[in-house]
């Protein structure tokens, strides 16, 4: 019986991964996977080497990080070579372009005059003066990885490190710490213990993906992102800070990268460069930085302090707070949470309600989350209430209430959930807190020549004129009756939306704007599904019961 010869890879080879090596000889390159040779190519043959290397990456053979480190072509090169594989195949290398191309104006001696150059400290400008080429020949060449611009040529240029230049690099620093650690002492005194976060250290560079962010960071500030975050936060280990951590969670909603898990598909280097760091968590430290922020409720505290804030600086919308309940459906399985009809599935599935608190014009101050659902009317007299009556700023005192029985503290809007003719009357007897909701039982239709048009000038400043009438209505049964306010508006349908308020002391036309503009906080519910998944908000904390989502208290801000 014969024996089979097992053959060998000759000494010099190359290691591309753990499957994959090349020999690269002075007269061809030869591929082995595993230990038989399957490719072959002359090492000036570039059609042959997108080829190999766009089969061996499209078979799983290798990654593309792997072609990058080993050969030093840039990502977008073998990106497109692998694009034009898997869309023409191995006919699309050689095919001959139509219309016939005269030879490439980057001969192969104008691409060594030109990479000397930019060597020796020329920007892209100076090259294409000299050497007589357009500035888009050079540009094209230096992404295509045919030309490498030095740093020095970058930097003084005022222009900073490209992005293939930043690709390349973090590519190589696979093989030691990681992807795009680059800043390797600080890591290795954070994971020592001798520092506590790296500086915020930025760099110039071109082509940085999402970069628009920055633009935002007055506002993120202004809205208070990192007011009171040492006092409430505290402090993480490690080698990124807690400012770190909240300033991506924010560039994060700025980018729609709606949950952590789709930050896989971003490269951390460049996001990283937003920042001013080499690079951000990975997705499993970004959790337990997340979970040791929300530890012992320090979360929850910072979100009152800061809802407590905004109410204190928005005056102007202050006074008027529509509540609203929002079903989100759980599909984790750390509790089995109670049943509840979803409308917009039309199922009744596993989840929580939050009741979120918006102002005048829809933007969120705070939410209250309830896994088991009391109710609105409950949810208001043991957990809203309570914290409005703290946390709203310039209430009148209590002489002033005691002076003018018509005042109120400030106003409430829901819908028919909250209509309660007991509740009603005692928010006013006892709080002197208004609400204003829908007549759940209207009766008769009003003549319509009760009906008369008025201009409405709803929060966001907008003026609509609408047909409006009024009268007292006795509201309730037994000793819960009392006398409240209707007010009615006609549509041209002849519809006729009745409302009712124990708002004595305002005209009936701002009772009517603040009730007919609650679209906005619909639009609230709507915006932040859409672009912030709202009903997959991940929570900080499971145990018995979900803990409230704290870090996304007002994702729409200011």
């Amino acid at each position: 019986m014969s024996q089979l010869m097992l053959p060998m890879i000759p000494h010099g080879t190359t290691v591309i991964s753990d499957l994959v090596s090349v020999v690269r000889g002075d007269d061809r390159w030869v591929y082995f996977v595993g230990l038989y040779p399957i490719y072959f190519h002359s090492p000036d043959d570039h059609k042959m080497f997108k080829l190999v290397t766009s089969q061996l990456i499209e078979s799983g053979s290798c990654r593309h990080s792997d072609i990058i480190k080993t050969f030093g072509v840039s990502k977008s090169s073998v990106n497109r070579a692998l694009k034009k594989y898997r869309q023409g195949g191995i006919e699309a290398f050689f095919k001959k372009r139509l219309g016939g191309r005269c030879a490439t104006v980057l001969t192969p001696e104008k691409l060594e005059q030109a990479q000397r150059l930019l060597d020796g400290g020329l920007t892209r400008q100076n090259v294409s003066e000299q050497l007589e080429i357009g500035k888009d020949t050079v540009r094209k060449a230096i992404n295509d990885g045919r030309l490498m611009v030095g740093q020095n040529e970058a930097f003084n240029a005022g222009q900073g490190s490209t992005k293939s230049l930043r690709n390349a690099s973090d590519a190589l620093a696979t093989d030691g710490m990681g992807t795009a650690c680059t800043r390797v002492m600080d890591r290795v005194f954070a994971s020592l213990g001798e520092k506590d976060g790296t500086e915020t250290r930025f760099e110039s560079c071109l082509d940085v993906p999402n970069a628009g962010v920055l633009c935002a960071l007055p506002a993120l500030l202004a809205n208070g992102l990192l007011d009171g975050v040492e006092k409430f936060l505290g402090k993480i280990k490690g080698y990124y800070t807690i400012l770190q951590i909240l300033l991506l969670i924010a560039f994060m909603s700025l980018c729609r990268i709606k949950t952590v898990e789709k930050l896989r598909g971003r490269p951390p280097g460049e996001f990283g460069k937003l920042l001013g760091l080499d690079r951000i968590p990975e997705v499993k430290c970004l959790r337990e930085k997340m979970d040791g922020i929300s530890a012992d409720k320090a979360a929850e505290k910072w979100a009152a302090h800061l809802s407590k804030k905004w109410m204190e600086t928005n005056p102007e919308t202050v006074g008027t707070y529509y509540i609203d309940g929002h079903v989100r459906v759980y599909n984790g399985k750390l509790t089995k949470l109670p049943r509840r009809f979803v409308s917009r599935q039309r199922l009744c599935l596993r989840a929580t309600t939050d009741y979120w608190v918006n102002d005048a014009i829809g933007r969120p101050f705070f939410v209250v989350e309830k896994p088991v659902d009391p109710g609105l009317i409950k949810t208001l007299e043991m957990d809203i209430v309570p914290r409005l009556l703290d946390d709203v700023a310039h209430q009148p005192s209590d002489s002033q209430l005691k002076d003018n029985p018509y005042l109120c503290r400030f106003f409430m809007v829901f819908d028919r959930e909250g209509y309660s003719p007991a509740f009603l009357r005692t928010m006013w007897e006892k709080q002197r807190i208004s609400c204003i909701t829908y007549h759940k039982y209207p009766g008769d239709l009003w003549p319509e020549h009760w009906f008369e048009s008025h201009e409405v000038v709803w929060p966001s400043g907008e003026t609509v004129v609408m047909r409006l009438a009024e009268m007292g209505s006795l509201v309730g049964s037994g000793t819960s009756a009392f006398w409240v306010r209707e007010i009615r508006k006609l549509t041209e349908s002849g519809h006729q939306t009745s409302i009712i308020s124990t708002g004595y002391e305002l005209c009936h036309r701002r009772l009517a704007a603040s009730m007919f503009t609650r679209w906005c906080q619909e639009n609230f519910f709507r915006y932040m599904k859409q672009h912030f998944e709202l009903i997959c908000l991940p929570n900080m904390e499971w145990k018995k019961f979900p803990a409230p989502s704290v870090l996304s208290t007002r994702p729409g801000g200011n």
